[in-house]
């Protein structure tokens, strides 16, 4: 029985050996975050600032690796294989970890089982934007502009299944109207059709949002945040209206299931350090990040999964049918 019971325990009593001298002596080379957007946009490029200083306070490199596609699943599940030996983190969306699971029959990855949370690292609020000519100055007058005229506004979406598609029949439930979705394969597109008014409304993250509001050639109505953005104070949250509206964009910092819980919290860690930096701080909020720290990897999972709720209601009470 003894010689049964050393066959059992030996192989994992050495796995576990392994996995703390591999942190205690991590990083000993360079480490990796995979993103999940094609190199250049707004979110590689956060992602490169913050794996600079990460690299800095680690003492070795932390390479970016640009996993675009899939609706993020192709960079997601790059990771979700990668060892779990603290080498690898993805840089995940919400789409990958929240909104996926819920708008996707399957997937090949698993969002809340591959993963283990490490950091949160910024929020990204909306705006819902009209065209100038449109009357409406608040939320509640582009309401009472539909359904003054059923039909007659159109909303540019990125779909769907998507993050502005799901916001935009969300509103149209609390609303009591319906407002037409016009989906974009592209919204570069249905950006240039809002600026043009071929279409009156459309819902724009931050960092796409801001240039076109200082130009003057969209008008806010509301964030989707349920505080108002700094910066853009002027600009009424959703939630003034519809009480508890809170659906914005977010990134995460997340590690292969397995991952020695010391790398994770060091990583953590020095995480929170990078993001209460000034300069950092000062960076990301100019690009329409907003951030204010890491947080623990337990608040991380905390918040992972009250998202993963809220979405789902969404989802269900929208009618939205995975595919």
């Amino acid at each position: 029985m003894f010689t049964a019971l050393r066959a059992v325990l030996f192989p994992v009593l050495l796995v576990a050996a392994t996995a703390q001298a591999g942190a205690q002596t991590w990083p000993d080379r360079p480490v990796k975050f995979i993103v999940t957007q094609a190199a250049g946009g707004t979110p590689d490029i956060i992602a490169r600032l913050l794996a600079d200083k990460l690299g800095q306070a680690i003492g070795q490199q932390v390479i970016v690796e640009n996993r675009p596609g899939g609706a993020n699943a192709i960079g997601a599940q790059a990771a979700a294989r990668s060892a779990p030996d603290g080498y690898t983190f993805l840089f995940a969306t919400a789409a990958a970890l929240v909104t996926n699971p819920h708008t996707f029959k399957s997937l090949p990855y698993d969002a809340a089982k591959d993963f283990v949370p490490v950091a949160t690292i910024a929020r990204v609020p909306f705006f819902v934007m009209v065209n100038p000519e449109v009357e409406a100055k608040t939320l509640p007058e582009l309401v009472a502009l539909e359904k003054k005229k059923p039909g007659t506004l159109s909303v540019a979406t990125d779909g769907q299944r998507n993050f502005s598609g799901m916001l935009t029949a969300w509103l149209s439930k609390l609303g009591g109207v319906t407002y037409t979705q016009v989906p974009y394969t592209a919204m570069p597109s249905g950006i240039q059709d809002a600026l043009a008014g071929r279409v009156q409304v459309v819902i724009l993250a931050v960092p796409s949002a801001a240039p076109h509001m200082q130009q003057g050639k969209l008008r806010a109505l509301a964030t989707s945040s349920a505080q108002k953005v700094p910066g853009f104070e002027q600009v009424a949250p959703i939630a003034e209206t519809y009480p508890g509206f809170d659906f914005i964009g977010w990134f995460a910092l997340v590690a292969p299931a397995g991952t020695p819980k010391p790398i994770v919290e060091r990583v953590n860690r020095e995480m929170d350090k990078v993001l209460k930096d000034p300069e950092v701080r000062a960076r990301m909020q100019k690009a329409g990040f907003y951030s204010d720290g890491a947080g623990t990897p337990d608040s991380t999972a905390a918040y992972v999964k009250a998202q993963y709720d809220a979405w789902g209601k969404v989802v269900k009470e929208i009618g939205l049918q995975p595919e």
